[in-house]
C-alpha cells in the first residue's frame, strides 16, 4: 500500500485499521443477508453475555468487534484534519467505536421486536369466548368440546361447566383452567 507510506503514523494506523474491518463488515452484511451467519464461529474463553437480562446476545463477539473497529477508525480518519490533539482524537475514535457497538444493539433489539410467537398457549383462552362443538354436560360430569380462536387460529378443545348443560351451538365464556388442560366454561 504506498499510498499509505506517506502518511502520518496514527493516520496511517486508523487506515490499516479502517481497510480490513471495512472488508469484514462487508463480508458479515452478505452473510447476514443470506441467512449464513447463525454465530459469529468464535467461541470466547469467558462468558460474555447477559445472564439475568433481557439482553438479545454476548457482549463480546467477532460482530461488535468489526462494528467498534469500524467506528474508531472511520472517525479517527474524518476527524484526522479536524482534531490537532492526538489524545482527543483517539478519545473521539474511542467514543464514535462505543457508539456503533450501541447503535447495533439498538438495532437488533428493534429486529428482534418484530419476531412473532404464534405457538399456542392454553393461557392464552382465559376471557375468551367460543363455540360449543359437542354439549358440554352439567355440573364437571363428563366433558364436552369447544371451537375457540387463539391468534388467528381456530382450535377444539376439552371443556366442562360447573352449571347446568351447555348445547351445542352456544356461546360461551373461559373462566378458568383445570389441569392444563380443561377448560371450564360459562354460558354468555
Amino acid at each position: 500500500m504506498e499510498i499509505l507510506e506517506n502518511l502520518d503514523p496514527l493516520l496511517k494506523t486508523f487506515w490499516y485499521i479502517a481497510v480490513p474491518a471495512s472488508l469484514i463488515f462487508v463480508v458479515q452484511t452478505i452473510m447476514t443477508f443470506m441467512g449464513a451467519d447463525a454465530t459469529d464461529g468464535i467461541e470466547a474463553d469467558f462468558n460474555g453475555d447477559f445472564d439475568g437480562t433481557d439482553a438479545p446476545f454476548q457482549l463480546f463477539s467477532l460482530r461488535n468487534l468489526i462494528n467498534f473497529l469500524l467506528g474508531f477508525s472511520w472517525a479517527g480518519i474524518s476527524f484526522y484534519g479536524f482534531i490537532h490533539s492526538t489524545p482527543l482524537l483517539i478519545l473521539a475514535a474511542v467514543g464514535v467505536g462505543i457508539v456503533f457497538v450501541l447503535l447495533f444493539f439498538v438495532i437488533i433489539r428493534q429486529v428482534q421486536k418484530l419476531a412473532e410467537d404464534n405457538s399456542f398457549k392454553i393461557v392464552n383462552t382465559l376471557h375468551k369466548t367460543a363455540d360449543v362443538y359437542l354439549t358440554i354436560p352439567e355440573h364437571k360430569t363428563g366433558k364436552g368440546k369447544i371451537l375457540i380462536s387463539v391468534n388467528g387460529s381456530i382450535h377444539e378443545l376439552d371443556a366442562m361447566t360447573e352449571h347446568d348443560r351447555i348445547p351445542t351451538g352456544a356461546v360461551v365464556k373461559v373462566v378458568k383452567i383445570e389441569n392444563n388442560n380443561i377448560l371450564i366454561v360459562e354460558t354468555i
